[in-house]
């Protein structure tokens, strides 16, 4: 184990991570030079396509005599339950920082999460060979942070490669080799899993004590599971098939197991002849595991296709696997028929999560729009949880509606303070605290409620900052709102699918906002197809989008004036036929455009 060095980098989004990571894979020769490409470990087609990390990716590498674990992290705060199950699984971090923009709210906010799994940080500036790097002002911020001297700071460009074996070998110098005693019994930590169709359930791990090896019997200590090791190994970074996994290590199991629900992230694993039952281990103890993440964001996903269904279910077990941090329970519409309301950390994660299901599992779906749980107390004083707008009860069985609040904090420099001002005073919240983080950044803290910075914040943040500013938040509690329930009207038929729950005072402008925006998406049909907005039966807002005409007149070469107008009468009472009797066919990327808000 003393040649083992177990390590993650963390940083904001877009703060060169993964590009890191690759100049990492060519100093120790991890994957040659024929094969190396930009952003190698984000192998998903949807994080090159977005160009941001999505899932942990773990990759193992030999440098000098020493097995060096890295673990590359995603930056947005979506996906704050990835880096916090990697920091769990190694013994120090890269803590990143881009020079062209500084410190961040996410820098902070995963600073926090290592710092209380006690790692070491190595703390480093990236991208100083921009034109416009201010690498004293960040080193002088980071030290600032950590409370150490700037001499301590790394200066490094991963693209350039600069600096970059240094901060390998600082890796090997400063963090510490991971601790353990292979005698033990097997205790292994379970960090991620995804499943294949011929080997089960595969877990990556991180094994505490004990050691594991192909053919042995496991038993999964919280579920009470047991199954057989198909296969272990590394990963580099694809699976490479091993002989036996110790203490210290990362790795992976094949589990043999084909139930994707009997396996969770956070479990341990132990051999099955030190279950606690058959051979009196009282004194081996699970570790303690992940805390399960809160959703704040849910969705109703429905298949398209009724048949699909089970394909649905299916997809939704094997992607949880791969992503615990989203949860799913059955629910029926009548008017969309069996699906899933289902329960994510963002709008983000939510968008990647439905797109993951179309791209990866073939499914076609309907998707309803974000909204966040709510609380209704009836006329009977009896409080309920409400997950989406399809279950809103009837108004006059309405006493009180709570919604959630959030503590923001956005970071940022001061030029744009004025106009992230504006867009925060629109979030219907109030100040908390304005600060100065350093001489050129202000730190700005609001309570705002939930609902509010979901639809879209985090994009307008982004773009009146020209990227350079950033947020972090955490949930404060349920206070009293105004809220109605708008719905959407598509040739005369209500989709559920569209209706959303809306503040009172803002009820007319966002029903002009969604019907503009279902004419801009919706094809159009052969038919005129009217889109109109509804509240309590009435139409505040309507749109139409015109139908498809085919110039029925043109094969006519010569002819009198009554011959084109009786192909026109006839084209237009075959329109109006269809109107009458047409139906408007939704395409999924549809439901996933009104989806972004």
């Amino acid at each position: 184990m003393d040649r083992i060095r177990n390590f993650c980098v963390i940083s904001h989004v877009n703060h060169g991570k993964s590009t890191l990571a690759d100049r990492f894979l060519e100093l120790t020769n991890t994957v040659p030079k024929e094969k190396m490409m930009p952003q190698f470990l984000n192998a998903m087609d949807l994080e090159r396509g977005k160009g941001i990390t999505i899932k942990m990716h773990p990759v193992r590498m030999n440098y000098q005599g020493f097995i060096l674990n890295l673990i590359d992290t995603p930056g947005h705060a979506d996906f704050n339950y990835e880096v916090s199950r990697s920091l769990a699984a190694v013994e120090g971090a890269i803590l990143l920082v881009d020079a062209t923009q500084g410190i961040q709210a996410q820098t902070i906010y995963n600073l926090e999460l290592a710092k209380k799994q006690n790692l070491v940080i190595i703390p480093a500036v990236n991208k100083i060979d921009f034109p416009q790097a201010r690498t004293e002002e960040t080193k002088l911020e980071l030290a600032k942070l950590l409370n150490v001297g700037p001499e301590e700071i790394f200066e490094i460009s991963a693209k350039l490669g600069t600096n970059v074996e240094s901060l390998l070998k600082a890796v090997i110098e400063k963090i510490p080799a991971p601790k353990g005693d292979a005698a033990k019994p097997l205790r292994a930590l379970v960090f991620d899993s995804k499943y294949d169709s011929y080997l089960g359930v595969i877990v990556y791990v991180r094994l505490m004590d004990g050691s594991v090896k192909t053919a042995e019997k496991i038993f999964l200590m919280q579920a009470e599971v047991s199954g057989e090791v198909k296969e272990v190994g590394y990963f580099k970074p694809e699976l490479k098939k091993g002989e036996i996994l110790t203490a210290g290590e990362i790795g992976y199991l094949a589990t043999g197991i084909k139930e994707p629900g009997k396996v969770r992230v956070g479990e341990t694993i132990t051999i099955q002849n030190a279950n606690v039952k058959n051979q009196n281990y009282e004194s081996l103890e699970p570790l303690p595991g992940y805390k399960e993440p809160l959703p704040v964001v849910f969705a109703s996903v429905f298949p398209e296709n009724a048949d699909d269904f089970e394909s649905l279910k299916d997809a939704l077990s094997k992607l949880k696997l791969n992503d615990s941090s989203f949860t799913y329970e059955m629910e029926q519409k009548e008017s969309l028929g069996r699906g899933f309301s289902c329960g994510f950390l963002g709008s983000l994660h939510a968008e990647i999560v439905s797109e993951r299901l179309r791209r990866e599992f073939g499914l076609n779906l309907v998707i309803s729009s974000p909204s966040v749980v709510f609380k209704i107390i009836n006329q009977q004083g009896k409080e309920f949880s409400l997950f989406s707008a399809a279950d809103w009860p009837n108004p006059s069985q309405i006493k009180e509606i709570k919604e959630p609040w959030a503590k923001v904090e956005v970071i940022t420099p001061v030029q744009y303070m004025g106009k992230i001002l504006e867009i925060l005073e629109k979030l219907r919240g109030k100040s908390i605290e304005t600060k100065y983080f350093s001489e050129i950044k202000m730190i700005l803290i609001y309570e705002v409620p939930l609902k509010s910075l979901i639809a879209g914040f985090y994009d307008k943040l982004k773009e009146v900052s020209q990227g350079f500013a950033s947020l972090s938040y955490e949930i404060l509690d349920e206070r009293k709102a105004d809220l109605v329930k708008l719905e959407i009207l598509v040739a005369g038929k209500k989709e559920e699918a569209f209706a959303r729950i809306v503040y009172a005072d803002e009820l007319y402008q966002e029903g002009e906002r969604m019907v503009k925006k279902l004419k801009d998406v919706l094809p159009s049909q052969m038919f005129s197809v009217p889109i109109q907005a509804l509240i309590g039966g009435k139409i505040i807002a309507r749109e139409t989008i015109s139908a498809k005409r085919r110039d029925v007149t043109a094969t006519l070469s010569g002819g009198d004036y009554t011959r084109r107008r009786k192909l026109l009468e006839q084209q237009k009472k075959g329109k109006k036929e269809l109107k009458e009797k047409g139906v408007v066919h939704i395409p999924p990327q549809v439901f996933l455009e009104m989806f972004k808000n």
